[in-house]
Parts: C-alpha cells; structure tokens; sequence
C-alpha cells in the first residue's frame, strides 16, 4: 500500500507539474526575453539580432532584451543559453559558427545537436571578398595569383576563431589550396579597422559588415559568394563569375531555446519570428546590408534542425583538412 501511495503521489506530482507547464507556455511571454548573442555589439550577427528582437517584441507584446556573451569563436554565449532554465525567457541567436564549432572544438560543455530546441532560420547573408584599398591586385584571378605567389606574407584578417570572417577565410585558403598567413582578432571592428589602414591584405566577412565600406570605396571588393549578384553591390561579381564556384557560401543564423523547452512556447516563437521577417522595416533594413529575412518556410523548428545538421556534415571535412582547431 506504501509503495501505491508513493507512485500516486509520484504521478500527481507529474501532473501537476506538466499541467502548470502547460498554463505557463499559454500565458508565454509574462516578463522581458533574453536574446544572447555570442559575439561582440556592433558586430554583423549583433546587427540581425537586434532588428529582428524590435520586431519581436512588438509581435510578443513583452521585451526581447539583447545581451552580448562574447568570447572562445560563439561557444561561451551558446553555452550560457544551453545551461540556461527551458522555459523560453533565454533564447540565443547564433550563426554559422553553431555548426562548425562543433568539430572546430573538439572539448565543448555541451552537445550541439542535443542542447537545444530549434526556433527557425532568420537570414543567410553573403560574405564579400576584400582587400585593402592599395593592393595592387584587380579582380579575384588576379588576388589568387598574388596571395599564391605570396603566401608566406600575405595576411587574412579575421575576428577570431569561430567567427564568419574567420569560416570564410579558411573555405577561401582550402578553395586555392594555398594556406595563408592568418591574423586573428578580437572582434569585427578591430579587424576591419587594420585592414582599412592596411595593416593587414585581405579579409572575407559579411555584407552585413562590408557593404557600407564598399560602397564607400575604402576597401577593394572581389567578389560576393552568392549565387547571384547583390542589388546593393551590382558592381561587385560573384564567385562562381570570378571561376571559383567552391567559394559559394552564406552564412544563415538561426533561433535557439535550451533543450527541453516546451513545444507550444517554441512554436511561439517561430510564429513571432516569422511576423518579423514579414516586418517591413525589417526587410528594408535587411536590403541595406546585402541580405534578405529568411521564407516563412525556413523560419521554423523543424527547417533549422535539419540546417544545422546538414552544416555541420558539410564544415567537419572542410576544418578536418584544414587542420585548424580551437583546443
């Protein structure tokens, strides 16, 4: 009788918890949301957030406060929303680097594909390939040249391990087979502010960094890794243009809650997140920066789970070859 009475209680304990989590993912959201973003502010990734967290906001009737967990290429921020409570008020919106951190660090404190619940995709931005503005090189045949003829000083700016300047720049060296001198640094700012004084030759990073730069002709442009030519830089070829289609990438973010958070609160934010990239405001912005928000289609649990584990099939080879971990 003892040991009925305690699994009663037991499964009406387990009933009243499920039923209060229930009436807590309906009510969702009661209080202000936390959106980590692993990197620096003012950075590309901090730029998408915080467009898409205004809009958010508005949808959600509650806050979306953006908090900037920088550090160890992504891995810390992320870190921070996996340990996080599973009750949807810590959120993390993360880019490419989700993916490849996950061979790039052979130690992680959590399991990527087992951490976390899927939101959906908001974005895929194009990188650019740049140079300082006095390299000598005119067109992309023509930095290859240079950069293989050259290749024990010809430096490639990054912001760190991890980071899109730094994926990019790998998937160039490993499209010319020819490794190059890379300089890593503390963030996106520093790194394009040497290359603008030409401390360093050559970096590869987001529209969402490089456009104004481009257009603002401090920095030479080679080419864009998308499929097609950007509005907001008609003038800049693409890769596939420019003979080197390997070079095709974009880097996507995507929305994640810490493993074990309800599925009606997930779905809520998919819905929200969805209702922003219709935003208008949001999309004209998006334009600016050489990109576009993510289909309806795309901004869901079920499209950025199988994003995620199609990247992380896709970079494990290119970071194997490539020989260059984090730990």
């Amino acid at each position: 009788m003892k040991i009925l009475k305690t699994v009663t209680g037991l499964a009406a304990a387990a009933a009243v918890s499920l039923f209060a989590l229930s009436a807590s993912a309906q009510n969702y959201p009661e209080r202000n949301i936390t959106m980590v973003v692993p990197f620096s502010a003012g950075g590309p990734t901090d730029t998408v957030a915080r467009l898409v967290a205004e809009s958010m906001s508005k949808d959600l009737g509650q806050q979306i406060i953006v908090e900037n967990v920088g550090g160890a290429g992504g891995t810390l921020g992320a870190g921070r929303v996996a340990a996080a409570d599973p009750d949807g008020y810590t959120v993390l919106l993360h880019h490419i680097g989700m993916a490849t951190s996950a061979t790039l660090y052979r130690k992680l404190a959590y399991d990527t594909t087992n951490a976390f619940e899927y939101v959906g995709l908001v974005t895929e931005v194009p990188m650019t390939i740049l140079s300082r503005k006095n390299l000598e090189t005119k067109d992309l045949k023509g930095l290859i040249d240079y950069a293989k003829a050259n290749k024990d000083k010809v430096t490639v700016a990054n912001a760190g391990i991890g980071a899109a300047s730094h994926l990019c720049g790998m998937l160039f060296m490993s499209a010319i087979e020819t490794p190059l001198v890379t300089v890593p640094y503390k963030g996106t700012g520093p790194a394009m502010t040497d290359l603008l004084g030409g401390q360093v030759d050559i970096m590869c990073d987001q529209t969402t960094n490089t456009t104004k730069q481009i257009q603002g002709g401090t920095v030479k442009a080679y080419a864009v890794t998308s499929a097609k030519r950007l509005d907001v830089l008609p003038n800049v070829p693409t890769v596939a243009e420019e003979g080197l289609p390997k070079l095709e990438v974009g880097i996507w973010h995507g929305i994640y809650t810490p493993k074990g958070t309800p599925a009606e609160i997930n779905e809520k934010l998919s819905k929200s997140l969805q209702v922003a990239l219709k935003d208008k405001n949001v999309a004209a912005r998006f334009a600016e920066l050489g990109t576009t928000p993510s289909p309806e289609s795309d901004a869901t649990p079920a499209a950025l789970k199988t994003k995620l584990e199609s990247e992380i099939a896709r970079w494990k080879p290119v970071i194997e070859s490539a020989g260059q971990y984090a730990d």
